[in-house]
């Protein structure tokens, strides 16, 4: 399910800035590319001008129905060590100029010689050029968590989004599930290939790990919200407590 957030909206400059929507999720599986896909599609039918720059839809047919309708800006093909590489097409995509773009995995790093090191810094720059950007996250691609989930899972992430980014997001909506549901749908074959779903479940999403991963999604939203009703009371110069 998704839980939405207040919304904080700063625009700056000559050009309003696009608006950026994030989807928070605690782990890979919980549902935020559908999420995301879901509401490209609930703007579509409201006739909002809304393409596709980047889908990771790791083979999953749910993910892909999802997609239908929704015009594709083909992403740009890089040659990789282990074969072609396709990565956001930034230029394309402000050439395009849709209302909506949907990105997803803000925390993916970019292959070598592109525009940017990080895809988040490509979807700052659609954002500087007022195209307004959905997109998902995991919380242990966070800076800030960086060093806890390596305590949790034993692996360390190699990428990352910093968190002052994401904060700035005028819009958060945590994408949460138990996780015996998470596990239940490893289980079928909804979230990895079915050769390494014995695997996975034995490590990386053992219930405990998960448990504590959706700990973290939870705190790290809520303190958000703190500083977004923060933002609300000063704007609305309410100094009471209510």
């Amino acid at each position: 399910m998704t839980a939405p957030l207040f919304a904080l909206r700063r625009h700056n400059g000559p050009m309003p800035r696009g608006l950026l929507r994030i989807y928070l999720g605690a782990a890979p599986g919980v549902g935020k590319t559908y999420a995301m896909l879901d509401e490209g599609q609930r703007r579509r039918e409201r006739s909002t001008d809304v393409v596709i720059g980047v889908i990771e839809a790791h083979g999953r047919p749910q993910t892909s129905a999802r997609t239908i309708g929704l015009e594709v800006v083909s992403p740009r093909v890089v040659d990789g060590a282990n074969g072609p590489i396709h990565e956001l097409d930034v230029v394309a995509i402000i050439e395009r100029a849709p209302r909506v773009v949907l990105v997803d995995d803000l925390a993916h790093s970019n292959a070598p010689g592109s525009r940017h090191a990080k895809r988040w810094q490509d979807v700052n720059e659609l954002l500087e050029h007022g195209i307004d950007v959905i997109t998902t996250v995991n919380v242990q691609h966070l800076d800030s968590m960086l060093d806890v989930v390596e305590r949790i899972t034993g692996q360390r992430e190699a990428n990352t989004v910093p968190d002052s980014f994401v904060r700035s997001a005028d819009q958060i909506e945590l994408v949460d599930m138990s996780p015996e549901a998470l596990r239940r749908r490893l289980a079928h074959g909804n979230v990895f290939p079915a050769d390494t779903v014995d695997a996975a479940l034995a490590d990386w999403f053992r219930p405990g790990n998960l448990a504590a991963l959706r700990e973290l999604a939870l705190l790290w939203v809520a303190d958000r919200v703190e500083d977004a009703l923060q933002v609300y009371l000063d704007d609305h110069g309410i100094t009471q407590p209510w």
